[in-house]
């Protein structure tokens, strides 16, 4: 006997990149920053005084909220703070989709997408990326023709690290009769010279929700801790009916704050992996291995059939470095590695150049 729902019962739960037991293990396969925090975030938190820890923290996050704000340039109450960014996209598709409507994404995409439409048991609908991984034409005007009610676009894209511009963006929201939630966990990591910033789109459209993290940028996937950016008419019920009294504990709004402040020491770890990024992809393509060009913290690597993406990843993980492997249709033949420190990198390139020699 079984108590799950039916829909919970039939669906495969997502899996997380693999987490190593040993310190010796190189981890490439979860875009975690090879940098460490801020420094500010160590001197925050031998600050706290533990006392504070026997009371609720603040529920809506309002000091961080206030830190957001100044830092965007808007107001603190088209802001909510989440436990990481999985929780906002949990709580869009529970505060918007009813269970007979539909979500849309772009495909291939990030798999914890589908698990959690499965979860709330609303309508999956795949729209197919063209082979550069750029958008299908009418994009918009399929997902209208679809009763589409939630759009989850990564951008930069996950897996390929590719980017939508600003422009094409408001091309779907405004064309677009649903939500169009705009999913930027590896946007800090993008070429300053594109002046690529999506908050300006909030001041046109009533209709984008902005997903941000501290995971990548900042260096603090431990703490889970995220936020979304939207109008109103967006932030507010979740704000004030569907989150989680206090989902964000107290630690985690203080230290996320005080790496948020420190624009200085998050930018030298943003401008260190482009640089480590760029180096990598030269050396790869040296190896016969191309690359997508990426606007995040990671490449997709095209491995030829001739030398086999699994079996690569296999004999990396016999040296002790993990990347990820996709075990889906389409990406099979690719690796996705996150860019590393440069002594990770260098070790990385090494034992690729040993394996493609004895393939």
């Amino acid at each position: 006997m079984t108590f799950e729902r039916k829909n919970i019962r039939e669906m495969v739960g997502y899996i997380p990149g693999e987490q190593p037991e040993s310190s010796d293990v190189i981890k490439l396969n979860t875009n975690e920053n090879p940098f460490g925090p801020s420094p500010a975030v160590q001197k925050a938190l031998l600050e706290i005084n533990t006392d504070s820890l026997r009371c609720y923290p603040q529920p809506t996050a309002i000091n961080l909220r206030n830190a957001i704000a100044t830092h965007h340039g808007i107001d603190k109450d088209n802001i909510i703070v989440t436990n990481g960014g999985d929780e906002l996209l949990r709580l869009a598709i529970n505060t918007f989709v009813e269970a007979d409507e539909a979500i849309a994404v772009a495909e291939p995409t990030y798999t914890l997408y589908e698990v959690l439409a499965q979860a709330h048991g609303c309508k999956y609908i795949r729209f197919s990326l063209n082979k550069d991984w750029s958008l299908p034409d009418n994009f918009a005007k399929s997902l209208n023709s679809s009763n589409i009610k939630l759009c989850l676009l990564p951008n930069p894209h996950a897996p390929s690290g590719t980017l939508l511009s600003v422009d094409e963006l408001a091309a779907i929201a405004n064309e677009f009769n649903g939500l169009l939630l705009i999913d930027e966990a590896y946007v800090d990591f993008i070429d300053p010279n594109l002046d690529h910033d999506c908050i300006e789109l909030l001041k046109q459209f009533n209709n984008v929700l902005l997903l941000r993290t501290f995971s990548k940028g900042y260096s603090l996937a431990g703490l889970r801790i995220a936020y979304g950016i939207g109008d109103l008419s967006i932030i507010t019920p979740m704000q004030a009916k569907t989150k989680d009294s206090y989902n964000t504990d107290y630690i985690a709004q203080k230290l996320a704050q005080a790496a948020l402040e420190d624009q200085v020491y998050a930018k030298k770890s943003w401008n260190f992996v482009r640089s480590q990024k760029a180096i990598l992809k030269d050396a790869l393509t040296d190896l016969g291995l191309n690359s997508v060009d990426s606007q995040s913290n990671f490449l997709l690597v095209n491995v030829p059939e001739l030398i086999n993406a699994e079996k690569l990843y296999n004999g990396l993980k016999q040296h002790g470095i993990l990347v990820r492997h996709f075990n889906h249709e389409g990406q099979d033949n690719f690796l996705r590695i996150t860019v590393g420190g440069a002594d990770e990198n260098q070790r990385l390139l090494s034992t690729l150049k040993q394996l493609l020699m004895n393939s």
